[in-house]
């Protein structure tokens, strides 16, 4: 297993790298960074005046260098528009943002892993087919569409949830029923058929052949089994909720990291968008990284192999 988890500190590494080279070139795509940070009515001179102090006149190796040596410290610059590190502004966020996400994840768990096991258990029921509808639907709506409806209902017509802010526990509930539900549709879908395959093999018929009860052979022979699959697919869609929080922290008005960088996309702080999309993306890998690893607990062919 040590051989495994070096393997795979290895190529997080590597793709950490690239994720730096990634972030660093993300904001020059569109050319000069200084042209973009600047105000349309700045003159020449002033625009190269901010170029010299940036840096930004430099040969490109030479400016991506400075970047990495900087950020390995957790230094990435200064925000040109609110004139602070760009590192204490993201730091200040980024727990908003890991909240919304994890209480979304647990909220797709909730839903996902019931609704896919009672699906299975009973195909092709009328709850099988109620199941599955309702998941088609849930992975077909936007995460913006569903927000608004709950606002709706739940804060204007109801008044039992506040519509946006972090100002207590109410607040997450919304946020996180919103972003969560997209995610709860296809493991939902995927958790049944996991366990469809699972179910028909020989060692489920042979723990039913010793008499087991049927709760004690799907919840503690079959569903560990049908797992895999559905964590590999987790890890993957907790990238895809940091990615959907932006859109639902900009609904909710929620104080999190995607909020800001759309404040900063629209100030066009480069400086701050480049260290926000590599602490998405860095969270990403990271996230993954501990998926990987949970497979030593769930597969013992890894632990042993």
């Amino acid at each position: 297993m040590s051989k495994y988890i070096a393997s795979r500190l290895a190529q997080t590494a590597i793709a950490i790298l690239l994720v730096s080279v990634a972030a660093f070139a993300l904001v020059r795509l569109r050319g000069d960074p200084a042209t973009l940070m600047a105000p349309p009515w700045w003159t020449a001179e002033q625009v190269n005046e901010l170029r010299r102090a940036w840096g930004f006149d430099r040969p490109m190796h030479i400016q991506y260098i400075d970047f990495l040596s900087k950020a390995v410290r957790g230094d990435f610059g200064e925000s040109f528009r609110f004139r602070r590190p760009t590192m204490e502004m993201v730091l200040e966020k980024l727990p908003w943002t890991y909240l919304l996400a994890g209480t979304s994840a647990f909220v797709a768990l909730l839903i996902a892993v019931p609704l896919g096991i009672l699906s299975a258990v009973n195909r092709n029921s009328f709850i099988d087919l109620l199941s599955t509808a309702l998941a088609t639907v849930g992975a077909a709506m936007p995460n913006f569409w569903i927000g608004i409806m709950l606002i709706l209902f739940f804060a204007v017509s109801l008044r039992v949830l506040p519509a946006f802010g972090a100002e207590s526990w109410k607040s997450l509930l919304l946020p996180s029923i919103t972003l969560g539900t997209g995610i709860a549709a296809r493991l939902a879908r995927l958790t049944r058929s996991a366990m469809l395959e699972v179910l028909c093999q020989d060692f489920v018929r042979t723990a039913r052949a010793k008499g087991l009860a049927e709760r004690v052979v799907i919840y503690r022979h079959a569903l560990r089994n049908a797992l895999i699959p559905v964590v590999t697919a987790f890890g993957l869609q907790l990238g895809w909720l940091l990615g959907g929080a932006v859109v639902v922290e900009q609904v909710f008005a929620w104080p999190g990291l995607g909020r800001l960088m759309i404040e900063a996309i629209g100030v066009r702080d480069v400086l701050l968008i480049q260290a926000g999309v590599f602490w998405f993306a860095l969270s990403f890998l990271l996230i993954n990284l501990g998926i990987d690893l949970l497979y030593t607990v769930l597969d013992p062919r890894i632990r042993y192999g």
